[in-house]
C-alpha cells in the first residue's frame, strides 16, 4: 500500500528544493510544486490525527483504514534554524498533563530516535558538572548572573543532578537581564567561544532567536555533531534541542511537547523544570549505537516497545530478503530503485521518495530485486519504522 506523507511547513524548515522534505516530495508526486520560499519542515508517515498518510491508490487517511492504530509516528526533518529547548514528558506526566490542558498536551510519552541524513548539530542532555563549572569560570558575567561563586561551587563536585538550581535561576531570569548578558558574551567574550568552538553557533541561533534565554544553554548542554548514519536515542524527561541538518525521525505515536527557549511558541518552562531529568554526562555517550542484523541492514532499537527503525543500505544488484519480526511497517526509499516482492503480494516498484505500508504478513519477507531497466543505481537506500518486537 503505497502513501502520501504529510507535510508540516514549520517556520523553521528548509525552504524549497534546499530541503530534503521538499525533495522526497517530488520524487514521490512529480506534480507537486515546490514554492522556493516556503518551508517544508517535516514529512509524517503514520496515522497521527495530527497529519495522517494518505492512502495513494484511493485517497484515504492511514488512519481510518488501519484496523489497529500504529505506536510510531515516523518522520523526515530539514532543519535551517533550531528548534525549540524541549522535553517530553513520561507516560505519567504526559496522562497528567493532558488530564490538566489537553489543548497543549496529549496523553502518550514522546521518547524518540534520529538518524542524521546530513551532517546534523543538536543539544543533547545536560553537560558534566565540571564543563559547566568551566563556562562558568571562564565567563564571568555568566557566574555573576548565575549566583556568584557561591552559587556555582556545587558544580564543582560529582554530584548527580547538581545543576538543577543553576539551571532553574537562568530559565526563570528576567528577559532583560538575559539579553544584557548576551550582549556582553557577544561583545567581549567571542574569541574564547572560538577556543571552544561555539563562537558561530552562540552567533547563528542569537541571530535566529535575539536575546533568547536558550542561546545560553550552549553552556549546559552537549552540542552534538552527527555525521550521517549516526543516531540520538532521546528518552522520556531528555532535555533537547535540533539546531540543523536533515534526518530521518521515529517515535512514539504522539506530538507532546513541552518547551522553554528558541520558539515563538508557548513556553512552558515551570513544567519543563519540574520534567527534566539533571544527570549530566558527556556527548560521546548520548550517540545510539544500531545492531548490525546482516550484510545490508542494521537495526536502532531503543529500550522501549513503541518502535523501532531498521536501515537497509545494499550496493550491488544481487537479491536480497530481510525477515522480520510480526508486527506491520512503513518502508522510506531515499536512494536507488528496486522490485518489491512478499509472499500473497503483488511485485512493486520502488524508488527515492516511495513510502510504502508493509502489512504484517510482508514483514516476514521482504525480497528486493534490481529491476531490468538500464536506469537502476546499485545502490539502494532504505529506511523502516515498526514497532519493537525485537
Amino acid at each position: 500500500m503505497e502513501l502520501i506523507a504529510y507535510i508540516q511547513n514549520y517556520d523553521w524548515g528548509k525552504l524549497g528544493k534546499d530541503s530534503e522534505v521538499a525533495q522526497l516530495i517530488v520524487a514521490n508526486n512529480p506534480a507537486y510544486e515546490i514554492d522556493e520560499n516556503k518551508p517544508y519542515a517535516e514529512l509524517w508517515m503514520g496515522d497521527h490525527p495530527c497529519g495522517p498518510s494518505i492512502v495513494k491508490s484511493t485517497g484515504q487517511q492511514l488512519d481510518k483504514v488501519l484496523k489497529d492504530k500504529l505506536t510510531y509516528l515516523f518522520k523526515v526533518l530539514s532543519i535551517r534554524k533550531s528548534l525549540s529547548i524541549q522535553v517530553h514528558p513520561n507516560k505519567k506526566e504526559a496522562e497528567q498533563l493532558h488530564k490538566n490542558c489537553p489543548a497543549l498536551y496529549d496523553a502518550n510519552h514522546k521518547p524518540e530516535l534520529v538518524i542524521a541524513l546530513t551532517p546534523f548539530t543538536a543539544l543533547c542532555g545536560f553537560r558534566p558538572n565540571c564543563e559547566i563549572y568551566e563556562f562558568c569560570k571562564i565567563l564571568p558575567p555568566l557566574k555573576r548572573f548565575l549566583g556568584g561563586d557561591k552559587s556555582i561551587e556545587c558544580l564543582n563536585t560529582k554530584t548527580p543532578g547538581a545543576v538543577q538550581p543553576i539551571y532553574a535561576t537562568l530559565m526563570t531570569a528576567d528577559e532583560d537581564d538575559v539579553a544584557e548578558l548576551i550582549k556582553c558574551i557577544t561583545t567581549k567574550y567571542m574569541p574564547v567561544l572560538a577556543t571552544y568552538r561555539l563562537d558561530e553557533l552562540f552567533t547563528t541561533i542569537n541571530q535566529d532567536f535575539p536575546n533568547d534565554v536558550g542561546v545560553l544553554s550552549l553552556f549546559f548542554l552537549n552540542v552534538i555533531h552527527l555525521k550521517p548514519g549516526e543516531s540520538l536515542y532521546l528518552g522520556p524527561n531528555e532535555i533537547h534541542a535540533y539546531l540543523n541538518g536533515d534526518c530521518v525521525e521515529c517515535m512514539a505515536c504522539s506530538d507532546n511537547v513541552i518547551r522553554a527557549g528558541l520558539t515563538p511558541k508557548y513556553k512552558d518552562v515551570e513544567r519543563l523544570l519540574e520534567s527534566l531529568n539533571y544527570a549530566g554526562q558527556l556527548g560521546e555517550y548520548k550517540i545510539f549505537k544500531p545492531k548490525r542484523l546482516d550484510a545490508n541492514a542494521q537495526l536502532f532499537a531503543p529500550p522501549v516497545k513503541d518502535f523501532a527503525v531498521v536501515h537497509i543500505q545494499i550496493n550491488d544488484n544481487d537479491p536480497y530478503t530481510l525477515k522480520l519480526p510480526q508486527s506491520s511497517g512503513i518502508l522510506l526509499v531515499l536512494k536507488g530503485k528496486r522490485l518489491l516482492s512478499s509472499p500473497g503480494h503483488s511485485q512493486l516498484v520502488i524508488k527515492r521518495g516511495s513510502i510504502i505500508y508493509l502489512t504484517t504478513q510482508m514483514m516476514r519477507s521482504i525480497e528486493l530485486t534490481s529491476p531490468s531497466s538500464t536506469d537502476s543505481d546499485d545502490t539502494f537506500i532504505a529506511y523502516i519504522a515498526t514497532k519493537n518486537c525485537f
